[in-house]
């Protein structure tokens, strides 16, 4: 998938978690949630700037997704160590910060795998390839439409939200 893609499935990704957080009275970290998925959901495509690296490689696993996840989860940690919060907060935030950095690489994943190029994801353990096959990662149609749904997911996420 290309930008706009992967922009809508990680908006659909996040839609119930911000969902969530804002029914637990928690929009702040709705909004911080939202805008580190949509900021980083590129992040495994990276791998085409580094040489060496192959496409849909190792950037393209469950391991790459762990790995955001705990550089999410430290950094979060250490700022709210930093900012003198409690260790039940900070350890709170840090699991917060690993599981929005997971999730955003999971979210890629996912858009990657409607494509027939599919991924990898138990690289280095298998190298099976998961894909549907739905769509090339260049059909424009599927590219905007996943951002219109993503978009969709989160407005209806908020309505309801606000509105029970």
């Amino acid at each position: 998938m290309y930008r706009f893609g992967h922009w809508g499935v990680s908006l659909l990704v996040f839609a119930p978690l911000g969902f969530a957080l804002v029914q637990a009275g928690r929009p702040e970290l709705a909004f911080a949630a939202g805008a580190a998925m949509c900021w980083l959901a590129m992040l495994p495509d990276y791998d085409m700037r580094v040489p060496g690296i192959s496409h849909r490689g190792p950037t393209h696993t469950v391991l790459f997704a762990a790995l955001v996840g705990g550089v999410g989860g430290g950094g979060a940690y250490l700022l709210a160590s930093n900012a003198g919060q409690p260790v039940a907060v900070a350890t709170t935030l840090g699991a917060f910060g690993f599981a929005v950095g997971a999730l955003t690489v999971l979210a890629h994943l996912l858009a990657d795998v409607l494509t027939p190029a599919g991924i990898r994801p138990l690289w280095p353990l298998s190298s099976r390839k998961f894909t549907l096959s739905l769509w090339t990662a260049d059909n424009t149609v599927a590219n905007y439409g996943l951002f219109a749904v993503g978009v969709f997911a989160v407005a209806a996420a908020a309505y309801l939200s606000v509105a029970l």
